[in-house]
C-alpha cells in the first residue's frame, strides 16, 4: 500500500475540521534521524492543550535528543524510539490512521506526525481552563467535607479515587452522543457491587441513540424503567464523599463530562430523605433531623390538601372557636379554598423560579419582598385569607427541607394533584391519592431494586441505615461495615 506523504495527511487533517481557526499545525525536523532528517508535524486544537507541555515536553524533546546510535532507518524503530526515549510526556498511545487520531485532537491530545508513516502518536496534554474544586452549593453541610465536583471529568475522578484507594473500583468509559462524543465513566467496586446491575447500566449506556450529550439527566431519562413515574429513580449528588459511600455500598455511578453532578443507581426513595451530615453528627441528632424531613415531605406534599378538604367537607373536625375565626377571615374572600390555595400556590412557585432565574445578587431579595408584598397585599384586597398564607408559606419553608431537589420537584408536583382530589371529594380524595402513590411506590424499582427497599420488602440488615441511622459501633458488631 502506497503511504500518504505527510503533506497530504495534514490536508485530509485541515479539510475534516474546516481549516478551523483554532486549529494549529507546527512542522518540524528530526535532524537526529539518518540518513536524512525526516519532516514531522504536531497537531492540536488552541485553547485545548497545555502549551507549556506542547512546547518542552513534545517540541522541545524532539530537539534535545540525541540518539546513542548512528541513526534510525527503520519506522517500526523510529516509533518505538518516540514513545520511550524521545517524548518527556505522560499518556502516549499510538495511532494506527491519522483519520484515528482526529477524535483525540478534538478531545484534547497532540497528534505527531511523521513523513513516510501512516500510523501517529496521540500525547495527552489537556490545558483547558477550568473551576476550581469548591464547597457544594446544592448539598451543603455544616459539619464534613467541604469539597464538591467541577465541570472536569478527570478531576471529578480524582476526588473519588482519594477517598476510594480499594484497587478493586473500576472505570470504565464510554463515548456519548454521535455529534459530541461526551466522555463518561462508570464507577464501581469489583467484588461489592452486583455484575448483572453494571451491565445492565452498560447496556443502556450502548443503547442511548442522542446526538448531544451534555448532562447527567440526558441519561438518566434512559435508566428509568416507568418512564411516566414523577419519582426520581436515579440519585444525582455533586459531592464526593456521597458518591465514595454509594460505591462502598455496591451502588453504580455515572460522571459525565461537562457535568458537575454524578448520578448514583440503584436509587431508592429513602436515598433522598438522607444527606451526607446524618453520617456527620451524632446518631441521636441525625435520627431526629430525619423524623423532621419526613414531617417537612408530610407537609409539603399534604398540607394545602388538608386545608382544603377540612374548609369544604370537614369543617367539624375544627374546635368552635378556630371554626368562627376562619370564618371571619374568610368572609369576604370571594374564592372557594381551592382556587383560593391554586392562586397562592402558583404564585409562589413563580416567585420561586423568577429567584433562581434573576442574577444571584438581587434574586433573593426580589423573591423575599415579592412574597411579603404579594402575600400582604392580596390579604388586605380580600382575594386570599390570611390563613392560607400561612398555610402555603409553611408548605413552601417544608419543601428546602428535603435534601434532594428531585424530591422536592416531585412532593410540589403532586401537590397540585392531592389539592385536586382534596376539592373534589375531601379526605376521600386525599385518602384515594395516598393509595395510588403507595401503589406506585410499590411497583416501582431502580435497576430491579425495589424503590421502597428496605421497608418493602422488609430488610432487617439493611434497615439499620434507612428510616434510622444505628450508631456505627453497633453496626460494625452485627458484621457490617
Amino acid at each position: 500500500m502506497k503511504l500518504r506523504s505527510l503533506e497530504r495527511t495534514l490536508a485530509m487533517i485541515r479539510e475534516t475540521l474546516g481549516n478551523s481557526e483554532d486549529l494549529v499545525v507546527r512542522t518540524v525536523r528530526l535532524e537526529w534521524t539518518k540518513p536524512s532528517s525526516l519532516r514531522a508535524a504536531i497537531v492540536y486544537l488552541d485553547g485545548m492543550v497545555d502549551t507549556n507541555t506542547v512546547q518542552e515536553a513534545i517540541i522541545g524533546a524532539l530537539h534535545r535528543y540525541e540518539p546513542a546510535s548512528s541513526g534510525y532507518e527503520s519506522k517500526p524503530d523510529l516509533m518505538k524510539t518516540l514513545q520511550e526515549a524521545v517524548l518527556d510526556a505522560g499518556g502516549v498511545q499510538t495511532v494506527n490512521r491519522p483519520e484515528d487520531g482526529i477524535p483525540m485532537v478534538l478531545s484534547g491530545h497532540v497528534l505527531l506526525l511523521a513523513e513516510g508513516m501512516e500510523s501517529g502518536i496521540a500525547i495527552a496534554s489537556m490545558g483547558w481552563k477550568e473551576r476550581a474544586v469548591t464547597d457544594s452549593t446544592t448539598q451543603p453541610v455544616v459539619k464534613g467535607p467541604q469539597e464538591a465536583f467541577t465541570e472536569t471529568l478527570r478531576t471529578n475522578t480524582s476526588l473519588i479515587r482519594k477517598r476510594v484507594k480499594d484497587p478493586g473500583m473500576r472505570i470504565v468509559g464510554r463515548k456519548l452522543g454521535t455529534v459530541t462524543q461526551i466522555d463518561v465513566n462508570l464507577l464501581y467496586i469489583e467484588g461489592i457491587a452486583s455484575p448483572s446491575i453494571v451491565q445492565e447500566v452498560l447496556q443502556r449506556l450502548d443503547n442511548v441513540p442522542l446526538r448531544g450529550v451534555y448532562e447527567g439527566e440526558y441519561i438518566e431519562e434512559f435508566f428509568r424503567a416507568n418512564k411516566w413515574t414523577l419519582f426520581p429513580t436515579t440519585y444525582s449528588t455533586d459531592r464526593p464523599d456521597s458518591v465514595a459511600a454509594a460505591l462502598v455500598e455496591g451502588r453504580v455511578v455515572l460522571c459525565v463530562d461537562g457535568s458537575p453532578f454524578a448520578l448514583i443507581v440503584p436509587a431508592l426513595f429513602l436515598d433522598f430523605i438522607q444527606s451526607a451530615e446524618d453520617y456527620y453528627q451524632p446518631p441521636l441528632y441525625s435520627n431526629l433531623v430525619r423524623l423532621l424531613r419526613f414531617l417537612a415531605l408530610f407537609i409539603a406534599t399534604l398540607a394545602p390538601a388538608f386545608y382544603i378538604a377540612i374548609t369544604t367537607f370537614h369543617q367539624d373536625l375544627f374546635p368552635t372557636q378556630l371554626l368562627l375565626s376562619l370564618a371571619s377571615q374568610r368572609e369576604g374572600v370571594p374564592f372557594p379554598a381551592f382556587v383560593e390555595a391554586l392562586f397562592m400556590e402558583v404564585t409562589f412557585e413563580i416567585l420561586r423560579e423568577a429567584g433562581i432565574r434573576m442574577p444571584r445578587t438581587i434574586g433573593q431579595a426580589v423573591s423575599i419582598v415579592g412574597t411579603i408584598v404579594i402575600g400582604d397585599a392580596a390579604v388586605q384586597a380580600g382575594i386570599v385569607s390570611p390563613i392560607m398564607v400561612i398555610v402555603v408559606s409553611i408548605t413552601a419553608i417544608s419543601s428546602f427541607v428535603i435534601p434532594s431537589y428531585s424530591m422536592a420537584i416531585s412532593a410540589r408536583i403532586l401537590r397540585f394533584f392531592y389539592m385536586s382530589l382534596a376539592a373534589a371529594f375531601g379526605f376521600v380524595g386525599i385518602f384515594i391519592s395516598l393509595m395510588l402513590t403507595a401503589i406506585g411506590l410499590s411497583r416501582l424499582d431502580s435497576f430491579g431494586v425495589s424503590y421502597m427497599s428496605p421497608e418493602a420488602p422488609y430488610d432487617s440488615l439493611r434497615n439499620q441505615d434507612a428510616l434510622f441511622r444505628l450508631p456505627f459501633w453497633l453496626v460494625r458488631k452485627k458484621g457490617q461495615t
